[in-house]
């Protein structure tokens, strides 16, 4: 299936690009994640890390279906 990436933050920054479209065959954003880390050795997952699919916060383990848009949030600090 073919779905869009969106990376924020030092996920950006270590995969070098906003985003990009891929045809692949991961069923989780877990399953996609470690598929991006393959593509892009700067990326490493964090416990706090967030995911949303479609522009709404999902688990780590929620299915995903042709043409989503998957983003990746690394974990934020602040104060």
């Amino acid at each position: 299936m073919r779905v869009t990436v969106r990376y924020f933050a030092a996920f950006r920054e270590a995969a070098g690009t906003e985003s990009e479209t891929l045809d692949t065959t991961a069923t989780t954003p877990a399953d996609l994640f470690a598929e991006c880390q393959s593509r892009h050795a700067g990326l490493q997952r964090f416990g706090a890390s967030l995911v949303a699919v479609n522009d709404r916060m999902s688990d780590w383990n929620a299915a995903l279906s042709e043409a989503d848009e998957v983003l990746f949030f690394p974990p934020v600090a602040g104060g």
